[in-house]
């Protein structure tokens, strides 16, 4: 049997919120929950600008990893209004995104959240003026690279479309004085880390498969 336990009403209310977020970016979002720890649960979601967003909450799930609807996991979470819960059946073999490998993420610099959400803004509105056939801005848009960040001997940039995942899950407030957004990385990831999640981009494509 699949049980999501959150015992702290704060954490449920707040991945609600970053799960509805998801379910808004894309209604048919999945969600994909895997136990860090005995009391650590990490909650992973897949976007259409193809980062993955995350955050984690204290609580327990069994079975250790899985993945579930977007839609099923929210109502689970305002409806049952329990800190028990079940998250939905399985849908794992749906779940098509690769998640960071354990590593080493070196720190690369610390920057104002002013200062993304600025740039977070300017995209919002090239997007909205830019839309594709498939209801998403096209690829040269969110390729674009925003922002340069060096720190720790590592150089980093960071894609628009990184700038726009934070925008759209809400991760990020400018009107909380001295908050800022951690960037880090690892050789193949970058990792934006904002007050209320965390977006993820791998920094080289994988190498396709030869036969």
């Amino acid at each position: 049997m699949t049980e999501l336990r959150i015992p702290d009403a704060g954490d449920r209310e707040s991945l609600g919120a970053f799960v509805a977020r998801a379910v808004r970016l894309d209604a048919q979002a999945l969600v994909r929950l895997r136990r860090r720890d005995e009391s650590v649960v990490e909650v992973w979601a897949s976007t259409p600008f193809e980062v993955l967003v995350t955050r984690a909450v204290v609580g327990e799930l069994s079975p250790s990893d899985i993945t579930v609807s977007g839609n099923e996991l929210l109502a689970a979470l305002t409806v049952a209004r329990s800190d028990r819960m079940d998250p939905g059946p399985s849908r794992d073999l749906l779940w098509r995104s690769e998640l960071p490998a354990g590593g080493e993420w070196r720190a690369v610099d610390d920057l104002p959240v002013p200062v993304i959400s600025d740039l977070a803004d300017r995209g919002v509105e090239l997007a909205r003026d830019n839309v594709g056939p498939q209801g998403t801005p096209p690829a040269s848009l969110l390729d674009q690279n925003v922002l340069t960040v060096t720190g720790s001997d590592v150089e980093v940039t960071v894609p628009m479309r990184c700038l726009l995942a934070l925008s759209g899950m809400g991760f990020v407030n400018s009107s909380l004085s001295g908050d800022v957004v951690r960037v880090s990385a690892t050789d193949t990831w970058l990792r934006l880390d904002a007050r209320y999640g965390a977006v993820l981009r791998r920094r080289r494509a994988l190498l396709p498969l030869l036969f």
